[in-house]
């Protein structure tokens, strides 16, 4: 979900009272409407509006990314981004978190906001992601989105036999576009339980 905008004051410049701050953000959001986390031109985006609601609050250009991305359509529970922003007034966390909120649309919502060393990056200072991936074992009306329905009959013991395959360093490389400049991933750990409705595969990196 990486990737930065920005716009009106360049964050280098230090025109009169400005000051240059950088904050984590913590945020969780339904993925539905949106073509994924990263700004993009011609489709509406989780960083886009929030770009757009800082921009509006503190009445000057910032700089978002967020520590990875979402694709079209995927949601997020505890998303870590970072916002810096030079600005003429300096704002608490709490109040920045509410202007934020009241800005954003239903569907988006900033769950904390800290400040952050100048040096703190969201994408290069993580250290672990997690991804759940929810099966249903019936229909349900509640949680559509968030579930794969599956009719069929689970094997859950080799379900929990393919999960613990996942540990360790592996090379995914086929599963992305081309980049010579990433290798291997880790993955910490792969964990299939049984929840109220269905399965729940928890990956770990």
């Amino acid at each position: 979900m990486g990737g930065f905008a920005t716009g009106g004051v360049r964050l280098g410049d230090r025109q009169g009272r400005e000051m240059k701050k950088t904050y984590k953000l913590t945020l969780e959001y339904d993925g539905t409407r949106y073509s994924g986390w990263q700004a993009q031109a011609n489709a509406r985006t989780v960083m886009g509006d929030l770009i757009g609601a800082a921009q509006e609050f503190f009445q000057a250009g910032v700089e978002v990314m967020g520590s990875g991305r979402t694709d079209a359509g995927v949601h997020a529970a505890a998303q870590v981004a970072h916002l810096r922003v030079a600005a003429r007034e300096v704002h608490p966390p709490q109040r920045i978190m509410a202007e934020l909120n009241k800005r954003l649309p239903y569907d988006i919502a900033v769950l904390e906001v800290h400040e952050a060393a100048a040096s703190f990056h969201a994408r290069r200072d993580a250290v672990a992601r997690v991804y759940t991936y929810q099966i249903a074992t019936r229909k349900t009306a509640f949680s559509k989105k968030y579930v794969w329905w599956v009719k069929e009959p689970l094997d859950v013991g080799r379900m929990r036999e393919a999960a613990a395959k996942l540990s360790g360093r592996h090379d995914f490389a086929c599963f992305r576009a081309e980049d010579p400049s990433k290798g291997e991933s880790t993955i910490g750990s792969g964990e299939c339980g049984r929840g109220g409705t269905g399965w729940n595969d928890r990956v770990s990196d």
